[in-house]
């Protein structure tokens, strides 16, 4: 009997199947669409198929918000310690320099000022890439300082969330103060009567939603975003019941009144102009 067998791609010279890099591609974790990186840059970082806003990086988002080369950051000195001196499986101290390295940025937030449409305005933004933008001394330092400028210059504030991870472990009761520390600048902010603009998006979670990130005159969210204060997952679990369909999410949170817009990515900046023309004329 003769028998068979494949020959094999590489010998007999035809082209067999090529690894595909990972870095090409990128899975919508909403409908769960294969996406070509290329293309998802183009349309702004937003899945054609469902519309789901991807996260952005705080330089990326500034681009968009801000017009062009206005932006002037503040307080770039600023860097976390490790007051507790904290150990895990990997300690704080490192984990620090890891993610300084990978965003190139001295942490989670960046504040500065800038123009939007020709009108000056202070402005913060926190970024998920560094430690899930969670609120550490540095974060909260950094906005409270952006705050009290805008106080002084008597400038409208805008401050853009996404943060997935809340007060920052790793420095106990330093990072927890943050969220009384930023609310107290936003009151005293509000007394003088400014005016402040709050963008959420995807994720804007835990200590930060529970802090400065709702305490806007105005709260805008981007489509599809996870605004809450614990997951929907261990609310199930502690509650032992289904959630309703798109809890948690930017429209179900514009349905019951806790935020006041949901503005598509390509169209916020024209947005926050039209507000700001609204509220500061």
């Amino acid at each position: 009997m003769k028998l068979l067998r494949r020959r094999d791609t590489a010998q007999s010279g035809r082209p067999g199947k090529r690894d595909i890099p990972a870095d090409l591609w990128t899975k919508c974790e909403s409908c769960g669409q294969l996406l070509y990186n290329k293309a998802l840059e183009e349309s702004l970082k937003v899945c054609p198929k469902c519309d789901f806003h991807f996260p952005l990086p705080a330089a990326e988002r500034l681009a968009l918000t801000l017009d062009e080369g206005s932006f002037q950051e503040w307080e770039t000195d600023l860097v976390s310690l490790d007051p507790l001196q904290f150990r895990g499986p990997t300690d704080y101290a490192e984990k620090l320099v890891e993610e300084q390295r990978a965003c190139r940025m001295n942490d989670a937030c960046l504040t500065g000022l800038g123009r939007l449409e020709g009108r000056e305005v202070v402005i913060g933004v926190t970024d998920s890439r560094f430690m899930m933008g969670s609120m550490g001394s540095v974060v909260g330092e950094r906005l409270t300082r952006a705050i009290e400028r805008a106080t002084e210059m008597r400038r409208p504030l805008i401050i853009i969330s996404g943060s997935g991870g809340g007060a920052r472990m790793q420095e106990g009761m330093l990072s927890l103060m943050q969220m009384a520390k930023t609310c107290n600048a936003l009151m005293r902010f509000d007394e003088q009567g400014g005016v402040f603009i709050s963008v959420l998006t995807h994720p804007t979670m835990a200590g930060v939603l529970a802090s400065f990130a709702t305490l806007g005159d105005v709260l805008v969210a981007e489509p599809k975003a996870l605004i809450g204060f614990t997951g929907p997952r261990v609310i199930e679990q502690t509650i032992r019941q289904r959630l309703p369909e798109g809890f948690q999410r930017s429209e179900f949170l514009l349905e019951h009144g806790l935020i006041d817009l949901i503005v598509h990515r390509r169209e916020m900046k024209t947005h926050l102009n039209k507000l700001l023309t609204l509220l500061c004329p």
